[in-house]
């Protein structure tokens, strides 16, 4: 008689969760990309923030043991991830960019973006200029409107989007981040709503995706508000829009900025004569475009 395989032992440290959050991940086939890359890593932030641990805490952290209160807490949070395919940003409340933590919650989408790595080089796209007004156009969650005041710490920022529940959220971010007096924020369609001022830079992660695509993405990305995503038929809705209001809304020397995703092939062939720039991001995906002011007018 074939002797039974016995049964594996119920994890114990935050190790041994680890590693069974791994194979559970594997196992749903649960989409990726929101807050991390890789399984591991979102893994290891949701048992780091449900045992109230600090993110950078050392590996010695792994040989903890859970209490049971804690195992079944922990359980009851990945069912939350893996079968009710809640994004991992949403169970927690919060996402992390540039060092800085920001408030995130099912109405805005959680923002992840180039521009962490592109803002700081900002400074040398624009050389002997004093950025004194700049704007995030479709802010979302307000992060990259923050990420911008902290980078030019004497330049007004305006964020605009078209998401009342969208501002609200930004509203929280720029207010615990002690923001109030420097960053503005307008419900606008892109710059219908605004009146013209000169701006030394208008940055954008805007809504970039084909409306078919959106149709067919995963569980977790369908949490997001499609509105964050749906950039219409060819995805370039939101982006020819904008580019046709920038160009009274550029001082002489100033630039738009763009995260585009997928989009640049379709970006090189419709707007060739404004003469697009493509800034280098550290994965090569270089997605980011740049208009200059001299080009758009």
């Amino acid at each position: 008689m074939p002797s039974r395989r016995p049964e594996p032992a119920a994890p114990r440290t935050l190790g041994d969760w680890l590693h069974w959050a791994e194979s559970q991940y594997a196992r749903s086939g649960a989409a990726l990309g929101q807050i991390a890359a890789e399984a591991h890593d979102e893994a290891l932030y949701l048992l780091l923030h449900a045992l109230q641990l600090p993110l950078d805490s050392s590996p010695d952290v792994l040989s903890r043991p859970l209490t049971p209160t804690e195992a079944a807490a922990v359980r009851t949070l990945f069912r939350r991830r893996l079968e009710d395919r809640v994004p991992a940003a949403y169970l927690t409340r919060e996402t992390w960019l540039g060092g800085l933590r920001f408030h995130v919650d099912e109405r805005v989408i959680i923002p992840r973006s180039y521009f962490v790595e592109l803002i700081p080089q900002l400074p040398d796209l624009l050389p002997g200029v004093k950025v004194r007004r700049a704007v995030d156009v479709c802010t979302g969650s307000g992060c990259l409107a923050i990420l911008l005041a902290r980078q030019f710490p004497r330049a007004q920022i305006d964020a605009l989007d078209l998401s009342p529940d969208a501002l609200a959220v930004a509203r929280l971010n720029r207010d615990a981040h002690r923001l109030q007096s420097r960053i503005a924020l307008h419900p606008s369609d892109v710059f219908d709503a605004v009146p013209p001022v000169p701006y030394d830079i208008i940055l954008s992660n805007p809504p970039y995706e084909p409306s078919a695509h959106v149709d067919r993405q995963a569980a977790e990305f369908r949490a997001e508000p499609r509105l964050a995503h749906d950039g219409g038929p060819d995805g370039l809705a939101i982006i020819r829009k904008l580019l046709a209001q920038a160009r009274e809304r550029l001082a002489p020397h100033g630039i738009v900025v763009i995260e585009v995703g997928g989009l640049r092939r379709a970006i090189s062939r419709e707007f060739r004569a404004l003469a697009p720039e493509w800034l280098p991001t550290a994965d090569g995906t270089d997605c980011v475009c740049l208009f200059r002011a001299a080009r758009l007018t």
